[in-house]
């Protein structure tokens, strides 16, 4: 089957370029109606003592109540708190059966390995921590209590709806070692990656209050405005979210060409960096930072913070090209990045996105560190636009995220690979076989395992991207991430508002999808049970053996080397997609009601004329056993 399998990588290919269209659609749909969410705007001023590695902190919020409930009390989110023992994190660690191997210390074997949790073992003065010293409502002392990393705060007046209200907030920190995304002195050498660093208002939607405990998953912000000033001895270059304000005064790249620098004098400087329609704040600071600067040609400006280490300096100015085609790609498949720049910044540990930037480990190949760069830059949209929430749909911003970045590697690296999301597929392809698949609707923190979790949200997360081009046509889907883009920028999207929106745009049903590839661990397997020749005809049997339902797209192969496909619309989806194949002729089937098992239909050829017959051709459907796929005639 040689010259059926390079044709069929052909068909791959045509499906894979069709993804990838670099022409916008217009959208002026408003999200939801009665869509409303919270607003809050954070003034804050720290000063960092770098020698012990504790800060404190004056935070002044406006919260504004833009639902239609009167509140009683709002949270916060003190994450530093998660790294002390006998954390929920550290207990985590502890329990279940494979922990994130950056936050323990193996003292087995690599075959019988015992961990213990390196948050478990900290000393006081390197465990890290935010304590609230004194807070007030409109100048009005609030009772509060802290409880894990959560801060409940009971209101002096209850916020009316429309209403705002000025939390002014004293507090303190201290940068854990880096163990997790944050902390102090990582394996590489950088001094501070300070994320999840203040103490950030939790989100309160549709749902109510989301004051989630700091386990290890990721999170959710209200949208708002950030006006921060950071004190830090001078010999320190930052880089982060937010514009810089004061960077004539700053220096270390940040002047303006022409000036010279007068830094005023004293141990410190004061970095001052206002940031717009966010929902974080992150920042990092080493004093041996290399600062480079990118303009690209959509006037964002890209900034590059790295070590000066000369084993890594070669592959940091590398990828600054990549950097700004990576920008372009995802400003010409999803939509235009709105802010002014964006930070890659070496710091955390492997890779983590923020507002306005992202955290990552530098010490990588050439092709690692434009990967990781890929993916957390993707965040920029698929979370730091479209802001899911992390906690409960992973799936939305990792899924979505692996997809457009593998996309966008397979051309900016030039890889050519008929299918960029073949290892999704592997991996789902595990999972699902595994016996230890939960649900995309379990929360981040219930995954019984981290393998779990891992290959639901970022490769079965992509695979529904991927698939759902399979069920509604490439050019849909990228229609769909377009209109997505322009409904649900600077929103909270939920899972059903991105199916609405590609039913808007494919005209099909969908709600099936939705729910059975995220609300169940239901499968995809169809087969080719029976192929029998009647006389000039050939009688066709599919079988539906898997409980999720599917179209279906099948390619015969003649004797004479031409081909043919035949598709069998899914009755639910009330709609047929575009012929995939339009160099083919295409035969469109009545539609496939789900209860049947079996499905038939005939080729006006007789069996003798037919090399092969192959169901989904493209590889796009996730079927679990492709082992039945196929059938080839001598």
């Amino acid at each position: 089957m040689h010259s059926i399998d390079v044709k069929i990588r052909h068909m791959k290919k045509f499906i894979i370029a069709c993804s990838v269209l670099l022409a916008g659609f217009a959208a002026n749909a408003q999200a939801t109606a009665g869509y409303w969410q919270q607003h809050v705007d954070y003034r804050m001023n720290v000063d960092m003592d770098v020698k012990t590695f504790r800060y404190t902190g004056k935070q002044e919020l406006i919260y504004t109540n833009n639902s239609p409930d009167v509140l009683d009390k709002v949270f916060y989110h003190l994450y530093f708190n998660a790294f002390q023992p006998g954390s929920e994190m550290d207990v985590r660690l502890k329990t279940i059966a494979d922990p994130d191997k950056r936050m323990v210390i193996n003292k087995g074997t690599k075959e019988e390995p015992e961990y213990e949790s390196r948050i478990g073992v900290l000393k006081p003065d390197e465990v890290g921590y935010i304590k609230v010293q004194s807070l007030t409502q409109d100048g009005q002392p609030v009772t509060y209590e802290t409880k894990g990393t959560i801060l409940e705060v009971k209101l002096a007046s209850p916020l009316k709806p429309g209403v705002s209200a000025k939390l002014a907030m004293d507090f303190e920190g201290q940068v854990p070692l880096q163990i997790r995304r944050s902390g102090r002195n990582s394996s590489e050498g950088v001094a501070l990656s300070m994320t999840q660093w203040y103490p950030k208002m939790a989100e309160y939607d549709f749902e109510g209050w989301h004051a989630d405990p700091y386990i290890g998953r990721e999170f959710h912000g209200v949208w708002g405005n950030f006006d921060v000033q950071i004190s830090i001895d001078k010999e320190y270059i930052l880089g982060g979210t937010g514009n810089l304000q004061n960077g004539d005064e700053i220096g270390y790249g940040y002047e303006k060409k022409g000036t010279k620098v007068k830094r005023p004098k004293g141990k410190k400087l004061t970095w001052h960096f206002h940031a717009e329609k966010v929902h974080d704040f992150a920042w990092a600071a080493d004093p041996e930072y290399i600062h480079d600067t990118l303009e690209t040609p959509s006037g964002v400006t890209l900034h590059f913070l790295y070590k000066d280490n000369p084993e890594i300096v070669e592959n940091w100015k590398k990828l600054q090209p990549r950097t700004a085609a990576l920008l372009d790609f995802y400003n010409k498949n999803i939509g235009p990045y709105p802010w002014k720049q964006y930070s890659v910044i070496q710091g955390g540990d492997g890779g983590m996105e923020y507002a306005m930037c992202t955290l990552i480990t530098g010490e990588r190949s050439f092709g690692s560190l434009v990967g990781v760069t890929a993916h957390e830059m993707a965040h920029a949209w698929f979370q730091h636009l479209l802001a899911t929430n992390e906690s409960k749909h992973p799936w939305m911003d990792e899924g979505f995220t692996s997809f457009i970045s593998d996309l966008a590697e397979n051309e900016i690296m030039e890889r050519n690979k008929p299918n960029p999301f073949e290892n999704a597929y592997r991996s789902y392809f595990m999972l699902a076989m595994s016996g230890k698949e939960q649900p995309q609707t379990t929360h981040a923190d219930r995954y019984a395992e981290n393998m779990a979790y891992s290959f639901s949200a970022y490769s079965k997360g992509e695979v529904f991207l991927a698939q759902l081009g399979y069920v509604i046509g490439q050019d849909k889907l990228m229609e769909t991430l377009h209109r997505y883009y322009e409904d649900f920028k600077f929103k909270h999207p939920t899972p059903n508002d991105f199916k609405r929106v590609a039913e808007k745009v494919s005209g099909f049903q969908l709600d099936w999808y939705l729910t059975d590839w995220t609300m169940t661990t239901n499968t995809i397997d169809y087969a080719i049970k029976e192929v029998t020749g009647e006389g000039e005809d050939t009688k066709v049997t599919l079988e539906r053996i898997g409980l999720m339902p599917m179209p279906v797209d099948v390619l015969v192969v003649y004797k004479d080397d031409s081909y043919e496909t035949f598709y069998a619309p899914l009755r639910m989806m009330h709609g047929i997609k575009d012929n995939p194949y339009p160099n083919l002729e295409r035969t469109v089937l009545p539609d496939w009601a789900w209860a049947y098992p079996t499905y038939e239909f005939t080729i006006n050829r007789p069996k003798s004329d037919i090399k092969a017959i192959v169901v989904d051709p493209s590889d796009l459907m996730a079927d679990v056993d492709k082992s039945n796929n196929g059938m080839t005639f001598e």
